[in-house]
């Protein structure tokens, strides 16, 4: 463990679960129902009614889709003997994709559930009806979501039964004070019947009895909501596992985006150097040169004017040189090659114009490649601390946890950060996630900023 401390001024600490225990799960300050103990308001609250909506629309959809399951699947495999059988089949298949597309709909309307649509049936030889039909056969997504509508038939009847059972038996209950003076005006009996047979009858009709059987419906009240949020669970795990992307579907699709993150980074980066080369060193090269030939000229005629002028070009020489310095650092800095993370991330603190404390935890580097996104990494992060954070101190925090490379850096500026489309956070965020990276960003408007990247480890 290295640690380097530069400017002044006591360490900086900030609890980023004090602040969480004075804010609701979206960061928002905790008010109104939110204080409300969650196993006390869970009954009124709308995720509860959204997912008993949910579960109550679960058995005539999940009927139909059983129907047309079950019944065209045999159809066209009682079929298979002609050629008929071909496009039965077929039909099913685009039958229950579009089934899929419903209770996709549906899931991410009332649960929230935000799954992704599958690859359409593409065909990869012609477009004619054999083709699509070929397509559509040896598509794995469209069998799953076949398969989904079998399965999800019995479930859906198990959970609509408790859901129904359990909230209709729980407010009957909690609310019979309200309406058990109606047994006895309209029904002729003392109230709710509990026990009876021949010879006699056990009713629900005292004020004691009355008060306990509202009671116990307020227990089945309040824990109505999380069993029926546990057989939701379930209907996720099957909306995700069957009517889904696959996961290596998805994982191309990432790859490809990623891919397309790195080439657009790696293009703007080469203009960056292009603009550098032009406006910085190239210009005053071309501007030495002149200088020089102009000295070379007066060499003869005005000795000592042409001693200043090649005076002037000495200075422009180390500015040039200067320059390129820079721009090779930025490229990929000699001293992260040649000492690792510890020495590099102390040389970018230096340079930055406020105070920071570095701390570099690793037993050995990581890979080139990611050692050198890190680096950036924080280059960036000490940037906007020195432009935009208004901040007096800032902290550099880098361990290896398990097979990911973490970076936390912090200060105690003004906040506000967000890694808002177009903002540079965003940019970074979409270059980490092009290597499997993570960046988190937690920076409420009276500050401080807490900045946390995650990277695969990767050995050199």
């Amino acid at each position: 463990m290295a640690t380097q401390q530069y400017g002044y001024g006591d360490e900086y600490a900030y609890s980023y679960d004090d602040d969480r225990r004075h804010r609701g799960d979206d960061g928002a300050p905790r008010r109104g129902l939110n204080r409300i103990p969650a196993w006390l308001r869970a009954p009124v609250e709308g995720r509860t009614w959204r997912e008993l909506c949910y579960q109550l629309l679960s058995l005539p959809i999940s009927i139909v889709f059983f129907v047309w399951s079950v019944t065209m699947l045999s159809l066209g495999a009682g079929l298979l003997i002609t050629f008929i059988g071909v496009p039965v089949l077929a039909a099913a298949l685009a039958g229950a994709r579009g089934f899929g597309a419903l209770e996709r709909a549906r899931a991410r309307g009332l649960l929230g559930l935000a799954v992704g649509t599958p690859e359409p049936v593409r065909p990869r030889k012609g477009n004619g009806p054999l083709a699509w039909m070929g397509a559509t056969l040896k598509s794995g997504v469209s069998w799953r979501h076949l398969l989904y509508g079998v399965l999800h038939f019995p479930w859906a009847t198990f959970a609509f039964s408790v859901t129904l059972a359990l909230w209709t038996t729980g407010w009957t209950l909690f609310t019979y004070p309200l309406w058990q003076w109606v047994l006895p005006m309209y029904a002729g009996q003392g109230g709710l019947q509990l026990y009876g047979d021949a010879h006699h009858s056990v009713y629900l009709d005292n004020p004691f009895e009355i008060a306990v059987t509202s009671l116990a419906g307020l227990l089945v009240v309040l824990a109505t909501p999380w069993i029926v949020r546990g057989l939701t669970t379930v209907d996720r795990l099957m909306v995700a596992g069957l009517l889904g992307p696959s996961r290596l579907a998805s994982r191309v699709v990432q790859l490809e985006s990623d891919r397309g993150v790195v080439v657009d980074t790696a293009a703007a980066d080469l203009r960056r150097i292009e603009r550098d080369l032009h406006d910085g060193a190239q210009a005053r090269l071309v501007s030495l040169a002149m200088e020089l030939g102009l000295a070379k000229e007066k060499l003869t005629d005005d000795p000592e004017a042409a001693a200043r002028m090649v005076d002037e070009a000495h200075g422009e020489v180390k500015t040039a040189l200067q320059e390129l310095r820079d721009l090779a650092r930025g490229i990929h800095p000699a001293v992260l090659t040649d000492r690792g993370l510890d020495a590099a991330l102390s040389s970018v603190a230096a340079r930055c114009t406020v105070p920071v404390t570095v701390e570099v935890d690793l037993a050995e580097r990581p890979a080139p490649a990611i050692e050198g996104i890190a680096y950036f990494t924080v280059s960036e992060l000490l940037q906007n601390i020195s432009k935009h954070s208004r901040a007096t101190r800032a902290t550099v925090d880098v361990w290896r946890a398990g097979d990911r490379l973490m970076l936390q850096v912090q200060d105690n500026g003004v906040g506000g950060a967000a890694a808002d489309a177009g903002s540079g956070l965003a940019g970074l965020a979409e270059r980490l996630d092009a290597v499997d990276g993570i960046l988190l960003v937690d920076s409420p408007p009276s500050g401080p900023t807490r900045v946390t990247a995650e990277l695969p480890w990767r050995r050199a």
